[in-house]
């Protein structure tokens, strides 16, 4: 069978991406082949099809870090013919062929059932950014911080990490602060149930070790100098969930909020999450989002405009989610 996928290859003239025809026999080893649907644009994919990062660890590579689809064919005992399933992380898209192709042949052990609740393009609309938003949010729970301590910051706010973190919180009934860069999407971020909505000049310049307490919790997926000022400023005894590093991997911060405040720093990794905390999340998420949110968030592309996406995300101008048609 042919499919068209997107392959990024390096050469001595360096890395590039391209729309190609390959081979299901071209595809790398497991126990299931998935007919893919549709997959999705992360940040992470963006600097995967772009090469500004070394993300991709082996060529050439099918990117994609998710895809949703339905099951071809398997020779693992939990899947059948039919079986429509989700796949977030694992390696995808890095080391192991991604969703950016009309067919993936996987681990059956990487596959969860795609929730009743949505279709395969919404489950993609949420992708690995929503499904890495639940685990901060449920991070953020389990450590024992609530809407009547006080707010929860958000940054990145309008990114896809951010605008499903804002829809899951304000459901929580939390007081949610948006930082953003981009000023004009604050009548966006209200609608998904922004309270306030910040400049992120606020947090994305040095600060001070300790600043003024003004939330309680922060789902963060900017790090370096942002990271560093949620946690200056997170009142006693409160939490930050870290999922990304849109800004920066460093982290210019003291020890001030940790042994003056109590803060705890809550590290959320979505890449190699066990199969129970990926079923929880699933099912928060089908239990918690609103999907009239989720559409209102969402724009969807042919899998051929997926690689001038991937310069999108990075210079920021990609809104929420955006869904990759792969048919």
């Amino acid at each position: 069978m042919q499919f068209k996928a997107i392959l990024v290859e390096k050469t001595d003239a360096g890395q590039s991406a391209s729309l190609k025809e390959l081979s299901v026999d071209s595809l790398m080893e497991g126990d299931v082949l998935v007919r893919v649907s549709h997959s999705t644009v992360n940040y992470k994919d963006g600097l995967a099809l772009t090469g500004k990062a070394p993300v991709v660890r082996r060529f050439p590579m099918i990117p994609g870090i998710d895809f949703s689809g339905v099951v071809e064919s398997s020779s693992h005992a939990d899947w059948r013919p039919g079986d429509a399933v989700v796949l977030n992380g694992w390696g995808m898209g890095e080391t192991h062929f991604g969703g950016y192709a009309g067919y993936a042949r996987v681990k059956g052990d990487w596959l969860v059932p795609l929730p009743r609740n949505f279709t395969p393009a919404q489950a993609m609309a949420i992708g690995t950014a929503g499904y890495t938003a639940v685990l901060s949010v449920i991070a953020l729970e389990k450590h024992g911080v609530a809407p009547a301590d006080g707010p929860v910051v958000v940054t990145g706010a309008a990114g896809g990490v951010g605008s499903v973190a804002i829809a899951l919180l304000a459901k929580r009934g939390w007081h949610v602060i948006a930082s953003t860069g981009r000023p004009q999407e604050k009548a966006y971020l209200e609608g998904l149930g922004a309270a306030e909505v910040i400049d992120r000049k606020e947090l994305s310049e040095k600060g001070r070790p300790l600043g003024k307490e003004r939330w309680i919790a922060g789902v963060d997926g900017v790090g370096s100098h942002t990271l560093a000022n949620v946690l200056a400023m997170t009142k006693y005894r409160g939490a930050v969930a870290a999922c990304g590093l849109a800004q920066g991997m460093d982290l210019p911060a003291s020890v001030a909020p940790f042994i003056l405040r109590g803060v705890a720093l809550l590290g959320v990794d979505s890449v190699m999450a066990s199969k129970s905390r990926r079923i929880e999340a699933w099912e928060r998420l089908a239990r918690d989002l609103d999907t009239s949110k989720l559409a209102a968030m969402t724009s969807t592309i042919r899998l051929e405009e997926t690689i001038g996406a991937g310069e999108a995300i990075l210079a920021g101008k990609l809104r929420g989610r955006t869904v990759v048609r792969i048919a």
